[in-house]
């Protein structure tokens, strides 16, 4: 798809809008770990490697990268989720603050753990992940709090993203609250999704699936081809009565399915791939901030192609700014 020099100048103003946006991301928080190191014998005691500790990091995960994507646009940020009163919770707020990412409705909940996930890596090769996290459903009192933070906080953003993520968040009356609120304002809400809850994703204004989350969701068996993914994307839309879907296809690049049956296929940027991590959030992050900004669906989708084109070509889990953005596309 080649972009016109009048069309890339819109899009340059577009995100020369992106600072000061307030934008409300609802989800799992999460604490991303990462242990590095290099493996140079096995165990005497198991056959597994022994990993000699050369690093070890700690990042924003979940909801947190997608406000974290945000915020290094120049977005105002609020997150509303739930904490555990733990290390790994404080930790993560602390790291908000950082960023001045806004906690002041996020939950705290005694009685569960902070959802935390750690990766041991050894020579650029993922050796295991161990996680913690206290499984179920949130007690009555803790989903009653998220309810009314969300409230609340929706009448003090210009854009709303639920960032799924499985851990209990994002609820059916919470989606419902939520869809609510946006339409009664007047704003966008979009949803990166969790395939267990496909069905529970009725008038967005855009869900992000990937292909395999757009084929899981539906549960339908992965097919090859432009034609049934064609099919697929229109059936997503119908069935969950969606203003737009986008579907995220690595190197494949994007589909983006519209009202009055209009189809764009927009062709990947990335010159390098160096990692994924964290793709889908640049992707629903900069989308959402461009239709807070005044674009169309298209055109954010445009810019979140290039943002995701960016991050691919860092290592780690990445976010990219306002001058890398404007830069590729010069």
């Amino acid at each position: 798809m080649t972009i016109a020099h009048a069309e890339r100048s819109r899009l340059q103003g577009i995100i020369d809008r992106f600072p000061g946006k307030r934008i409300l991301v609802v989800g799992d928080l999460m604490l991303d770990q990462f242990i590095r190191g290099g493996v140079s014998r096995l165990s005497p005691e198991a056959p597994v490697p022994v990993v000699q500790v050369r690093a070890e990091s700690f990042v924003l995960g979940g909801a947190g990268n997608v406000a974290h994507n945000l915020s290094a646009l120049g977005a105002r940020v609020e997150v509303v989720g739930v904490l555990g009163d733990d290390p790994a919770g404080r930790m993560l707020l602390d790291d908000f603050s950082a960023r001045s990412i806004k906690v002041g409705r996020v939950v705290s909940d005694p009685a569960r753990v902070t959802s935390q996930k750690c990766r041991v890596i050894a020579e650029h090769q993922q050796v295991v992940r161990f996680d913690r996290e206290t499984p179920g459903p949130f007690p009555a009192h803790t989903e009653r709090s998220l309810l009314k933070s969300l409230l609340t906080a929706m009448l003090e953003c210009d854009a709303i993203i639920l960032s799924d993520y499985g851990k209990g968040v994002i609820s059916r009356q919470l989606i419902k609250t939520a869809i609510t609120g946006a339409r009664r304002r007047g704003i966008p809400l979009t949803v990166d999704p969790k395939v267990e809850h496909f069905g529970l994703y009725r008038g967005v204004d855009c869900i992000t699936p990937n292909t395999s989350e757009a084929w899981a969701g539906m549960r339908r068996p992965q097919q090859a081809g432009e034609r049934p993914l064609a099919a697929l994307g229109w059936d997503i839309r119908a069935r969950l009565r969606a203003k737009s879907v986008l579907i995220t296809r690595g190197s494949d690049g994007m589909s983006l399915f519209e009202a009055g049956g209009r189809l764009t296929h927009i062709p990947t940027v990335a010159q390098e791939v160096f990692d994924v991590t964290g793709a889908g959030d640049t992707v629903i992050s900069v989308l959402t901030l461009g239709l807070a900004a005044g674009a169309r669906i298209r055109e954010a989708s445009v810019i979140s192609n290039y943002a995701a084109g960016i991050v691919v070509g860092k290592l780690g889990t990445a976010v990219c700014t306002v001058p890398e953005l404007k830069e590729t596309l010069r």
